[in-house]
């Protein structure tokens, strides 16, 4: 047995058929199936939305190739316009952080950076005491649902039957 998958394997490598190696490529902290198409793989980045990778992929002209077949040069290419979008001329409607309230430029963040800039806008929210930096405070839904049923943890979770029985029993009396 072991011997017909050794010949099988010869003859793939020497008709040209073999499949490419599985690689891991390293791009923008995150490790990355090179078997993948660009644009599949890098959705794997956080920080990276489909819009934005399909964007990406198109402009740099890597639509139909996996990860895996870029040369160094071209994943360097491809890092630079995960970070400087706009240095590609994607346009600032794909990016993840419009109109930052510090410098009031548009920029893409990605892994931990967008990771501290969410951290550290919600404790500039919790500390100015808005509206939304309390419901974050108090740990409670912050974008407007409803929490009569939904959100209920601690005291608030089910319903207390003897309390409820005992409750009826007194003012039937």
């Amino acid at each position: 047995m072991p011997e017909q998958k050794n010949e099988r394997a010869e003859k793939e490598k020497s008709s040209g058929h073999a499949k490419p190696e599985r690689k891991i490529i390293r791009l923008g902290e995150t490790n990355l199936d090179g078997s993948k198409r660009v644009d599949v793989a890098i959705r794997q980045v956080k920080g990276v939305s489909f819009v934005f990778a399909n964007a990406v992929a198109k402009t740099l002209g890597f639509e139909n190739r996996s990860l895996g077949d870029l040369s160094e040069s071209e994943l360097k290419t491809l890092e630079d316009a995960l970070t400087n979008p706009a240095k590609y001329d994607i346009p600032s409607w794909l990016f993840n952080r419009r109109k930052d309230p510090d410098s009031g430029t548009d920029t893409h963040l990605l892994t931990s950076n967008l990771e501290l800039t969410q951290k550290m806008d919600i404790d500039r929210m919790k500390k100015i005491k808005c509206y939304r930096g309390v419901r974050h405070i108090l740990d409670l839904p912050v974008r407007g649902q409803r929490t009569r049923s939904s959100f209920r943890k601690g005291k608030t979770i089910g319903v207390s039957r003897k309390a409820k029985a005992k409750q009826a029993a007194k003012s039937g009396k």
